[in-house]
Parts: C-alpha cells; sequence; structure tokens
C-alpha cells in the first residue's frame, strides 16, 4: 500500500476542549508563526489527513474557520474528547480506520513527523500508537484506531480520566526517541504551551530559529 493511500484512510482531530485556566487566556488564539495556534495546529494535521475537525464546546472556535464538534464530556479532560472525536467518525460513517489526535499547544509539531506517524498507523495492529518522550507517553500527538473507543468509554464510566491510564487498557505500540527523533533535532517536538511563560518562551525559541 502506498504512503498517499495510507494517509487517506485517517481521520483529523485537534483537541482544543480545555479551559486554559493556568495559561490565562485562551491559548488556542494566542498568535505563533503569524497564526492562532488553533488554526496553525489545523493546517498542519489537515495537510496530513484532510479532513480535521475541531472537540471543542460548539460556538468557540467556529470564526476560525474549523469545524467543531462538541466535546460530548465537557470539563472531563482530554479523554472525553478523543472518545468524542471516535464516536463520530463511527457515526459519519467514514472509512477511516484510524484517527489523528493532537493538542492544540504544541507549536513545534512538523508535517514531517505527522506524516510518518499516520503511514506507521496505518500498518500497526495496535489501538494506539504513541509517541514517547523524556517526559513519558504523548498521547496528545498519537493515533487511535476505531476499536479503541468501546474499551475507551468503559473505563472513562468507570471513573478513569486520565489518558495515560486508560492506554492499559488498549493494544499499545510505543514509539521511542529512536523513531522520532530524526524529526527532532532541537528536542522540543512534544513541547507544550500551559502557561503564559511557556508561550513566551515559545516565541523566544521561534525568534532564536528565524535570526
Amino acid at each position: 500500500m502506498n504512503e498517499d493511500l495510507q494517509l487517506k484512510k485517517g481521520a483529523g482531530y485537534v483537541l482544543a476542549g480545555g479551559g486554559s485556566t493556568r495559561f490565562g487566556e485562551d491559548k488556542a488564539r494566542v498568535i505563533f508563526a503569524g497564526k492562532p495556534m488553533l488554526s496553525r495546529i489545523h493546517d498542519l494535521v489537515s495537510g496530513v489527513t484532510g479532513t480535521v475537525h475541531v472537540v471543542a464546546p460548539l460556538g468557540r472556535y467556529e470564526d476560525l474557520g474549523a469545524p467543531v464538534i462538541a466535546d460530548r464530556w465537557p470539563g472531563e479532560g482530554p479523554l472525553g474528547g478523543i472518545i468524542t472525536a471516535l464516536l463520530n467518525t463511527r457515526e459519519c460513517g467514514s472509512d477511516a480506520d484510524w484517527n489523528l489526535m493532537v493538542s492544540c499547544d504544541m507549536p513545534f509539531l512538523t508535517r514531517e513527523w505527522l506524516t510518518f506517524l499516520v503511514a506507521r498507523a496505518a500498518v500497526s495492529a495496535a489501538d494506539v500508537l504513541v509517541p514517547r518522550s523524556a517526559h513519558g507517553l504523548e498521547p496528545l500527538c498519537a493515533c487511535w484506531r476505531g476499536s479503541s473507543e468501546p474499551p475507551l468509554r468503559d473505563v472513562f464510566s468507570g471513573g478513569v480520566r486520565k489518558v495515560t491510564e486508560a492506554l492499559k487498557h488498549l493494544r499499545t505500540e510505543v514509539l521511542d526517541e529512536a523513531d522520532w527523533k530524526r524529526f527532532d533535532s532541537a528536542g522540543r517536538l512534544f513541547w507544550n504551551m500551559n502557561t503564559a511563560a511557556d508561550y513566551q518562551e515559545a516565541q523566544r525559541m521561534l525568534a532564536a530559529e528565524q535570526t
């Protein structure tokens, strides 16, 4: 199977349902490299999967031009958003057999890395393909098969909210540094912005890169 055909079999989602309480403002809307972060990540994922939906409260981001689907469990964390996305793929009648899920606050992701990730997912037998950085598993930049939705919903109904805890109930294939390091010579591929200070640091790193 060639890579183009593999990529057409996937669905893309940007997770943007958080309240940005630690950030102090809506981090999906802050400008990075000339675009709101949500638009930047949406365009990046779109370049890999084609169709992309944003999982977020309705009415929050439609003005940015991205199709939004409502998080079915608002305020319950990213696991609810992941399950929402998987249910959307199934209910749309899509033939996608994997779903690329990316958080909206990762400014240094690259199309090259995401292309590699989804190509690996297309030939994997796992329920989820997830990278592992020095900080641990990175499930908010991962590929999830539709088959992972029932067990995820089971553990969610049982009270589990941590995505890494839910992964223990799935067939998981982990991509270690040997897999992703070539896409990340600067060591920031999975760097995310949780606070305003993180955003300022990302701006500083971008400016240094451009000089």
